[in-house]
């Protein structure tokens, strides 16, 4: 991922820190979604927690070609869709799938911190 120097945050990790972070965050929503899979017809609301999931999947993969062209903005409230659509995911798997529910956490923690860093991108590019 190429992101403008003269824009970094001074908390933005290394880059050789993002990869094997993500590496581990996308094999945690993997397991959580295939648990979700699994347990369709004991899991209330499946249908509606699966599409929540492929749509913050996708936004999440076109996430860095926005951010890598600059619109900052537009990327910040992808981050927000990601975030906001994988704890309702979060929330309505707990009950019945309460693994599939943790193994977002920590995901959700991470494009958090990724909102924050695209806010000082946001910020330091005005």
């Amino acid at each position: 991922m190429s992101f403008d120097s003269d824009y970094e945050p001074w908390f933005q990790p290394p880059g050789w820190v993002i990869g094997p972070i993500w590496l581990v965050l996308y094999t945690m929503i993997a397991i959580s979604f295939m648990i979700v899979l699994s347990k369709k017809e004991e899991v209330s609301n499946s249908n509606i927690i699966i599409t929540l999931f492929l749509i913050q999947l996708l936004v999440n993969i076109m996430w860095p070609s926005v951010f890598n062209s600059a619109e900052y903005l537009i990327s910040l409230m992808m981050i927000v869709v990601m975030v906001v659509f994988t704890v309702i995911y979060a929330y309505l798997t707990y009950g019945s799938a309460k693994e599939a529910s943790i193994l977002v956490w920590p995901y959700i923690l991470w494009v958090s911190f990724a909102g924050m860093i695209n806010f000082a991108y946001y910020l330091n590019a005005r």
